[in-house]
């Protein structure tokens, strides 16, 4: 048995060629493809990396240089880059979505102490939302103090029976303990 294979042209002009089922799909890996090429010139290897948009979105926004590597914070500052920032994101819309660290241990004592270096890391954790109908548009941004997110993470880890967890933070939460630093513009 043959099978057909389809060469998808990475040039957008050719897209109107394309059958009008389909040419919509085409057309977004196209259009995906020469962002990838761009990515790759400034030292992005996969900008498909899940969370990656949204962290250079925020970045875009407070003036943050994005990480390159996966297991680095999300972003520095630019003029100093020991300064480092984690970002969460979630999205707003018909229901709430809530901040979190994925993969938290609880213990032992040296993976729990590891897990929270991912918060202690920091200078500032940025607590961002996203609206559900136009996903590429953040509607809000708290800064939240490293502390109080790390006391919150310990008190959550704490409590929970299992070894490995994700520690949660709804919006009111940033609220209730962030500062606001940003908010669309209508």
């Amino acid at each position: 048995m043959s099978r057909e294979r389809t060469v998808i042209s990475t040039n957008p002009s050719n897209v109107n060629m394309l059958t009008p089922s389909m040419s919509y799909i085409r057309q977004i890996i196209a259009y995906i493809r020469q962002a990838q090429e761009i990515a790759v010139q400034h030292g992005f290897k996969n900008l498909l990396q899940p969370g990656l948009v949204k962290e250079m979105i925020i970045s875009n926004i407070l003036v943050h240089e994005v990480h390159r590597t996966k297991h680095e914070p999300d972003a520095h500052d630019p003029v100093d880059p020991s300064r480092k920032f984690e970002y969460l994101t979630c999205t707003q819309g018909k229901k709430n979505g809530t901040f979190q660290f994925d993969r938290m241990f609880k213990s032992p004592p040296d993976k729990r102490a590891k897990s929270l270096e991912r918060i202690s890391r920091n200078s500032a954790i940025y607590c961002a939302v996203f609206d559900e109908d136009s996903p590429l548009d953040v509607i809000i941004i708290y800064k939240v103090p490293v502390d109080i997110m790390l006391r919150e993470a310990e008190r959550q880890l704490d409590a929970s029976r299992n070894k490995i967890s994700h520690v949660s933070y709804p919006i009111n939460w940033a609220q209730q303990h962030g500062k606001v630093v940003h908010t669309k513009q209508i």
